[in-house]
């Protein structure tokens, strides 16, 4: 460890990196791993159930996802040019102790969902099992916990498969999502989509919803998938520096965004939609689970194929949005002892304990956990981005990032910034209100709005500002791949 750095601050995987391999395609992928989830299919299904005409479907999301792009953007800057992980970032506006308040809350959201995901996967294999040995079919009638024996063997079993791949850090994990996520789930959904199309003889309407309602409430449909689909993407938004802080340059980052969130994400929303439509003409019901289109064709071998890649899939989901950052949270409170694998294995330990069947069954308590996602997390988007861009304008010493002492720029009052609690505090209270309480169901979707606008604008108010341009340049890169930056690094300039 650097001389001068705290031990309770400081081990190898939250210090600056210099090792950068993470080029535009690798971001292009970890979007598609992201984006290529069956919630985000039965997302865009549902818009169409409500009403929603595919092309309506189509602008409402590309909208909502171009306005996520312009915020992971903002934020892959200052994890691109510092090199470190959001919880380390954190600790430049919440100070050296305070990082640990947004780091907790990100971790304890990305576990639950973490282990919802592996559920939902395990799911699709318990479907894949009994399909191909049907006697398994008797393992299903059990009751433990409120899962069947088979269900609790898939379920352990993704989640020990999901370890072993994500144990062996970001590298491991750039080169899985690579090749094995967002391609594969192309391939199959195209597929699907051709294979309907040619069903129905092309005879579906990109013009009509699934039910007809008035423009008023197709407007409002609309408004409301786009602020959905912000509020979805705002965990990522927070913590979008643990992968920027790998890419090559400001340019890959930008570039796999753009291919990524605008392009990928819209079309995956409309071949989604123009899916749905297409069981309606070959089925005659509305069909929201792929998997269950999968089953329909009534071929073994495409129910296996399907059941793989959707499996596949949401594993991929589950790399991106709720392993990495949780891993890097728990490292960030205990550094000395907790390493990103180790944090990982925490998470991955947690997610079970949870029972994430119960969390998913109950439509209360994931339509609470899903309003309050936003309401919490947009606050604290607004302080990082207004603090870098706004009140710093991207001056911010690396090695005091490691410093509890005394006189280090954040250290603040006793390792907490007052002005951030201050900024996020009122704002978290008023978007939770928008958000949870029923009378105000109708601006729900909107809710993080209000609490990004409140925290920023708290933030900027309060806290001193100094002028200049903002630095555009990197740390130096290391051929060797060392990652300790140590005393002398001085101001990211």
């Amino acid at each position: 460890m650097p001389p001068g750095y705290a031990p309770g601050l400081y081990n190898s995987d939250l210090c600056p990196t210099r090792k950068r391999t993470w080029g535009t395609y690798s971001v292009f992928a970890l979007w598609m791993a992201d984006t290529h989830a069956i919630s985000n299919y039965t997302f865009a299904a549902g818009l169409f159930i409500l009403g929603l005409a595919a092309w309506q479907v189509f602008v409402a999301l590309l909208v909502g996802i171009t306005l996520v792009y312009i915020g992971m953007n903002l934020m892959g800057h200052a994890g691109h040019r510092t090199g470190v992980p959001f919880p380390v970032l954190a600790r430049v506006s919440f100070g050296v102790h305070g990082a640990n308040i947004p780091a907790l809350i990100r971790a304890v959201i990305a576990i639950a969902w973490y282990g919802i995901q592996t559920w939902l996967a395990s799911v699709a294999l318990v479907v894949l099992a009994v399909q191909s040995m049907p006697a398994l079919e008797a393992y299903t009638r059990n009751d433990i916990l409120g899962l069947s024996s088979l269900g609790w063997a898939a379920f352990l079993f993704m989640s020990a498969l999901q370890l072993a791949i994500l144990s062996r850090g970001m590298e491991t994990i750039r080169k899985v999502q690579d090749w094995a996520t967002g391609p594969i789930v192309w391939i199959v959904m195209l597929f699907l989509a051709g294979w309907l199309l040619v069903q129905a003889d092309f005879d579906i309407s990109l013009t009509e919803g699934a039910v007809v309602i008035p423009p008023g409430e197709q407007a409002r449909h609309m408004l409301a998938a786009v602020g959905l689909t912000i509020a979805t993407f705002m965990t990522l938004i927070l913590n979008y520096g643990d992968f920027a802080r790998f890419t090559t340059s400001h340019r890959a980052y930008r570039r796999g965004n753009l291919l990524g969130l605008p392009l990928n994400f819209s079309l995956f929303a409309l071949v989604s939609v123009v899916t749905t439509a297409g069981t309606i003409a070959v089925f005659g019901e509305t069909i929201t689970e792929p998997v269950e289109i999968v089953a329909r064709i009534d071929n073994v071998w495409v129910t296996i194929i399907g059941a793989i890649t959707f499996i596949v899939a949401t594993v991929g989901i589950n790399i991106v949005a709720n392993f990495v950052s949780p891993a890097y949270d728990l490292a960030n409170v205990a550094p000395r002892y907790l390493t990103f694998t180790r944090g990982g294995i925490i998470s991955a330990v947690l997610a079970v304990l949870v029972l994430p069947w119960n969390l998913y069954s109950n439509p209360y308590v994931i339509n609470y956990f899903l309003g309050g996602l936003a309401a919490f997390l947009a606050p604290l988007v607004a302080i990082l981005l207004v603090d870098y861009y706004l009140v710093r304008r991207g001056h911010i010493v690396l090695d005091d990032l490691f410093r509890a002492e005394q006189g280090s720029s954040y250290y603040y009052v006793r390792g907490f910034n007052p002005v951030a609690l201050q900024a996020f505090l009122p704002a978290a209270a008023v978007s939770a209100v928008l958000a949870l309480v029923p009378a105000f169901s109708a601006v729900a979707p909107f809710s993080w709005v209000l609490g990004l606008l409140i925290g920023g604008l708290i933030y900027y108010a309060r806290s001193p500002r100094r002028s200049g341009p903002i630095p555009d340049a990197i740390i130096p890169p290391d051929p060797a791949g060392t990652a300790p930056t140590g005393p002398g690094t001085g101001p990211v300039r």
